[in-house]
């Protein structure tokens, strides 16, 4: 949809491409991070998948958080319900900044079964259904859905544009990805005005666009919705006994015919005509790529944007140290994130440090993710691993190089990388 004829609401904010306008202050923003993420097996074992620590310092829900802030959408709501400790203490030290006097906020709504005292969220759609009277209290003008479980940079103000001069019901936020992978997605057909013709929910066999043989249409789990059509749809969906109340599998499709749904195309925040980034991180090959891919010189995403901050908890660590020990070996890191409170006495390449970790005398770190408050003992030798918070792995410790013997110890992808948890190894006893 062109943008040749915004409402008059509409403005850009000074000399970049950024939308700010009265439909971003009079939109509520609901983020659903209430889902396990069971690809991503046990890094959720105790923890949302939109709490997973992601590029060193951030968690996963700070990119969905970040756009909402920086597009000037500022009443979120944000939607939590598996394992949700450590997600809500995440968003209640990391995002209490914003002035509630002025209107803002980012409020936590746990799963309470508020319509009946039977079922939790049962689906996406049943989660809002369930905070309906939350919604109906803030009176926004539209409602704007969001997974929490993604990363990228999006201005969400572009977008609430686009759905105000199409004058559409429902705007679906779209990215383009390869065909093999599209059965993962809702997948779309849109004609020549962007407006949804077909929507299939995770097809066994999806349909590629018209120009790109090899590419599909997908929904990246971002609605715009008018705030009295989003509650007539849910409600009718409400009370449908055989419907499973998600948004793509029974909301979408069922409002493409009688309804103005239309398609919104990701795009660069800064340069529309550029690709944009963005990483479905669901299983562990994604997880691990999408943090690696980091550590290019010059990566995809770009956390160094100042135009385009990505926001979150500010933790008190001490600046990183490289250490000399007597035995002269040298703490090194090429290609590299390091974060605050780590200490480095090995050699690390290609990788990502999460806070507070620790790699002990003569070990070398490779192509690895290390989340938080790790503790790599000496001479361990470790590579294509993803180590979860708060290991200990003990002097020698070797990994990614016998597939063998990391299938006997820990989690092995049929892509070559392993995944290791506190079960596996040990706890460090900074967070007994």
């Amino acid at each position: 949809m062109r943008l040749e004829h915004l409402p008059s609401s509409v403005t850009r904010t000074g000399g970049d491409a950024r939308f700010v306008s009265r439909l971003t202050r009079e939109t509520l923003a609901l983020v659903m991070a209430g889902g396990r993420g069971s690809r991503l097996h046990g890094l959720t074992d105790g923890r949302a998948k939109p709490s997973v620590p992601f590029g060193g310092k951030y968690r996963i829900i700070d990119f969905a958080l970040s756009n909402c802030i920086n597009s000037g959408v500022r009443r979120v709501g944000v939607l939590t319900q598996y394992k949700a400790h450590s997600l809500i203490r995440h968003v209640q030290t990391g995002w209490s900044f914003l002035r509630g006097e002025m209107g803002e906020f980012v409020e936590l709504l746990p799963a309470q079964q508020r319509v009946d005292e039977v079922n939790w969220y049962v689906g996406t759609a049943d989660a809002v259904y369930q905070n309906l009277d939350i919604v109906r209290a803030h009176a926004p003008r539209q409602v704007l859905i969001l997974a929490g479980d993604h990363i990228y940079k999006m201005d969400y103000g572009r977008m609430l544009a686009e759905h105000a001069a199409s004058d559409a019901q429902i705007t679906v936020g779209c990215v383009e990805v390869p065909l093999d992978e599209a059965s993962s997605f809702g997948v779309m057909e849109v004609d020549a005005l962007g407006r949804i013709v077909r929507f299939d929910e995770k097809p066994l066999h999806a349909r590629a666009m018209p120009d790109k043989p090899d590419r599909a249409l997908a929904s990246m789990g971002i609605y715009i919705i008018e705030t009295e059509f989003l509650i007539e749809c849910l409600s009718r969906d409400a009370a449908k006994p055989d419907s499973s109340h998600d948004f793509g599998k029974d909301i979408i499709p069922s409002a493409i015919t009688n309804s103005r749904v239309f398609a919104s195309p990701l795009r660069d925040v800064h340069d529309p005509e550029r690709d944009a980034y963005w990483r479905d991180v669901g299983t562990i090959d994604a997880f691990w790529q999408a943090n690696v891919e980091l550590t290019n010189v010059i990566p995809e995403l770009d956390l160094y944007d100042l135009q385009w901050p990505i926001w979150t908890a500010a933790l008190q660590s001490p600046p990183a140290k490289f250490i000399c020990t007597a035995g002269q070996h040298r703490g090194e890191a090429i290609d590299s994130i390091v974060s605050g409170g780590c200490i480095v006495g090995g050699k690390v390449r290609r990788s990502v440090l999460s806070s507070n970790v620790r790699i002990e005398d003569g070990s070398r770190v490779e192509d690895c993710v290390i989340l938080p408050g790790t503790v790599i003992g000496p001479r361990c030798h470790i590579r294509r691993a993803v180590i979860d918070e708060g290991c200990v792995l003990p002097e020698g410790t070797e990994i990614g190089y016998s597939e063998t013997s990391d299938r006997l110890r820990f989690f092995r992808t049929n892509g070559g990388i392993t995944l290791v948890t506190r079960p596996m190894v040990g706890l460090h006893p900074s967070v007994l």
